[in-house]
């Protein structure tokens, strides 16, 4: 009994020790942790006013600390941003679909700004402006080599204002010039849906706003007034994502009430959510295809995940982006804001589509290679087999129709776009975009305006080729093999009017949507490209096929990959 009570005091006064190493090693990485961090933001501090008092030349502290905050934002990961001031009204636009303005997209041509889409019922278009455009003046300022961004600055502003604005058109004498009232302007995330086939109802949906849920919802009623429609295509192609909620909303049209859509983990326990689909769907039998491309990320990959996963519709087209990290926003003080990732977005099965390794993207930003050791399996609630890695694997992977040169040639230079300009000043109208042909005669008549604008090009082969050639000098290999690289050159050098004819089919295919859009703007612009579409083609093809369809979410399908021809 002596010896027990002896030991009790022992033990208690090793434990007690104990706890006292632990809690001084605690507090001693906590100061530690907080000292670094005083101690860099002191050095920084100390650095810039240096700087300041001693450089030779006077700097520019505002660009000296933005420089700073980017390079540092950029070490974590590529959405975790600083949103200055000046520009909250893009971010805005892109979470709300709301900005204050005159309702048309502008981009550079030469020393001016021209308008390249106008959004019907919107101040633009009541003013009578048109696609095509030039903007030269601006509340009677010159737009003359000024920045895009400043030109569209000074077109944006509060709601009920006045904006004076001049603009010359394809085949006018004279500029006109037009005082504008500015109004809220709300773009729909359904810029255009209708049926592609007897079938077969199309959705496109452009992004994920405000009210993007309703929009297809509405979209989906007035396709099934068609009593026909037997399948529906929900076009999620260069859909860069946005609100997370309307990702949530879009999905439980189709899929059950309770079903979990997505979840999201991270850091801080209140970005721990699991989001299930809450309201009554609208159908959820119709068979669904969802197009998804490079293009496709975020709240657009949830909505694809959340399908494929649910073994609600078949995924057609290409590996999406792979973004699967949640921003919030923070404010950082005299209104600027701090884009900061919090968590991570997780699909029904239970992974993550974010890229596992963000340095070795394509040139778009999207998913590049993923070893096989990176990639981990999951199933869908078939049974089906999917895995994370980046982006979401499409179960018909079909790519799109790779153009000619000479044809992203005609795009790039705007030929084309200055083609449709002066084919609208010389046509009052045209056919509805399902009836109307832009003919061969035509064309022959597009040809001789290429001519008249003197223009040329060089193929991928010919910048390889002289490239090879200047390496060839520079080693001092060319002299020895001078006959065989002017035979190559030969042989392999463009010929503009044989590329004229031999591409003619898809030129045809740009300058008809273009004309099209003229008349009949974005909606009319999609509807025209749809007969061309291979995707929407396949998409068609698999959903009007019962038996196909079902043995894919069955997982009975063999696995298809195509080239669009």
């Amino acid at each position: 009994m002596k010896s027990n009570q002896m030991k009790k005091p022992v033990k208690a006064k090793l434990i007690g020790g104990f706890l006292i190493v632990v809690s001084i090693l605690i507090l001693a990485f906590t100061e530690s942790k907080d000292f670094k961090y005083i101690k860099n933001l002191e050095i920084f501090r100390s650095l810039f006013t240096e700087l300041r008092l001693f450089y030779v030349d006077e700097v520019d502290s505002d660009k000296l600390i933005k420089t700073s905050i980017d390079e540092m934002l950029k070490t974590l990961d590529p959405y975790t941003v600083f949103i200055p001031e000046s520009k909250m009204d893009d971010f805005t636009f892109m979470t709300t679909g709301q900005y204050g303005g005159i309702g048309s997209l502008i981009r550079k041509s030469g020393d001016y700004a021209v308008i390249s889409e106008i959004y019907k019922g919107f101040p633009a278009d009541m003013a009578g402006f048109k696609t095509g455009d030039l903007i030269i003046e601006v509340g009677g300022h010159s737009t003359k080599g000024l920045l895009l961004e400043k030109v569209s600055d000074r077109l944006k502003g509060l709601p009920n204002t006045e904006v004076v604005v001049t603009v010359k058109r394809y085949g006018a004498e004279k500029p006109i010039k037009k005082t504008l009232t500015r109004k809220n302007i709300q773009i729909k995330s359904v810029p255009y849906y209708g049926m592609v086939s007897d079938k077969t109802g199309y959705i496109r949906l452009s992004n994920f706003t405000r009210n993007s849920g309703k929009e297809v919802k509405k979209a989906l009623l007035g396709l099934k007034e068609n009593s026909h429609v037997q399948g529906i295509i929900l076009d999620l192609r260069g859909n860069p994502g946005g609100l997370l909620i309307e990702s949530v909303e879009v999905s439980n049209v189709f899929v059950e009430k309770g079903l979990e859509i997505v979840s999201t983990r991270g850091r801080m326990k209140e970005f721990d959510n699991t989001y299930k689909a809450k309201n009554h769907p609208l159908d959820t039998q119709i068979p669904v295809a969802v197009l998804v491309d490079r293009g496709s990320a975020s709240a657009a990959e949830i909505v694809a995940g959340a399908f494929q996963d649910l073994d609600r519709g078949i995924i057609i087209g290409e590996r999406t982006y792979g973004k699967g990290l949640v921003q919030t926003t923070r404010p950082v003080g005299y209104n600027n804001q701090l884009k900061i990732t919090a968590a991570k977005y997780y699909i029904p099965s239970g992974r993550c589509i974010q890229a596992l390794d963000f340095s070795h993207r394509n040139k778009d930003g999207s998913v590049g290679h993923i070893p096989d050791s990176l990639i981990s399996e999951y199933s869908t609630r078939n049974g089906r087999k999917v895995y994370n890695g980046g982006g979401i694997m499409p179960d018909i992977e079909i790519k799109p129709e790779k153009l000619s040169q000479i044809t992203l040639e005609l795009y790039a230079k705007f030929i084309i776009f200055d083609y449709t300009n002066k084919y609208f000043s010389e046509h009052e109208s045209i056919l509805h975009p399902t009836q109307y042909t832009f003919t061969d005669d035509e064309y022959q008549d597009f040809i001789k305006f290429v001519d008249s604008k003197n223009f040329d090009y060089k193929t991928q082969t010919e910048i390889a080729l002289e490239k090879l050639e200047d390496l060839a000098e520079k080693e001092k290999y060319y002299q020895h093999s001078a006959k065989e690289f002017m035979l190559l050159r030969e042989k392999l050098s463009h010929n503009k009017a044989k590329d004229l004819e031999s591409f003619k089919k898809e030129i045809k295919e740009l300058i008809q949507t273009g004309i099209v859009g003229r008349y009949y703007y974005m909606a009319g612009r999609i509807q025209s490209s749809l007969p061309y579409d291979v995707q929407v083609k396949k998409a068609v093809d698999v959903l009007e096929d019962q038996n196909l369809y079902t043995s894919i979410l069955e997982g009975n399908a063999r696995k298809e990959v195509a080239e669009g021809m």
